[in-house]
């Protein structure tokens, strides 16, 4: 067996900006780029068509937004400033240890997270020292969960089949969909993280989960 793990309310709690065009335009300021007057508005319109299912690098849409209005930007610097704008205080969740080390006696872990800000899920787990064996990110493998590609991925980081994929996580929206790929989801909208890792530590892996109202409109 192989186990995956939700990065952003179910190992880490982290600080989001309340206004998240405010702070990329913050962050676009301190390289140097001219930010539109109207930027809220042009950040909010959508300035690209994505099939259901596929990611929307953050990234992407900022330098999209940006020459919407006339302002031209290069890849690497959209990619830091949207970077440094939600790389905010980040702090593990009760129990992440303890189901890391659960999991990792049961065989190969992962992290399998939707996130629109490239390198924001290793940044994060940089920063509060949680060592897994793959990350896979939605906006680098270009799918998001629930579709069953992203777990299928995750899985095969892992060199194990689908079926032998447990998958933690806090949204049966998202988390839930490793179900589509054969595997097990464990889903609450509050991981209780110490339980979860007796249940791993038992082999106590039926799927379950809980209705969660989920995060409307964050990037992760």
């Amino acid at each position: 067996m192989a186990v995956s793990f939700d990065c952003f309310g179910t190992l880490v709690t982290v600080d989001r900006p309340g206004e998240p065009w405010a702070a990329v335009a913050s962050a676009l300021a301190d390289r140097g780029v001219a930010v539109p007057d109207d930027w809220e508005a042009a950040y909010r319109q959508s300035h690209r068509e994505y099939d259901p299912g596929r990611e929307a690098p953050l990234d992407e849409h900022v330098r999209l937004a940006l020459a919407s209005r006339g302002v031209d930007v290069d890849r690497e610097t959209a990619r830091e400033a949207t970077l440094a704008a939600f790389d905010g205080a980040v702090r593990r969740r009760p129990g992440a240890d303890a189901a890391l080390t659960a999991a990792r006696e049961r065989g190969p872990v992962a992290v399998c997270s939707n996130c629109s800000v490239p390198g924001l899920v290793e940044r994060t787990l940089a920063r509060v020292d949680l060592d897994v064996d793959a990350v896979v990110t939605s906006v680098d493998f270009g799918w998001r969960k629930p579709h069953e590609r992203i777990f299928r991925a995750t899985a095969d980081a892992l060199d194990v089949p689908p079926t032998a994929l447990c998958h933690v996580g806090d949204d049966p929206r998202t988390d839930g969909g490793a179900e589509r790929a054969g595997g097990t989801a464990l889903v609450e909208a509050d991981p209780d993280l110490a339980r979860i890792a007796d249940r791993l530590g038992d082999g106590d892996v039926a799927g379950e989960s809980e209705e969660t109202g989920g995060w409307e409109g964050s990037t992760c």
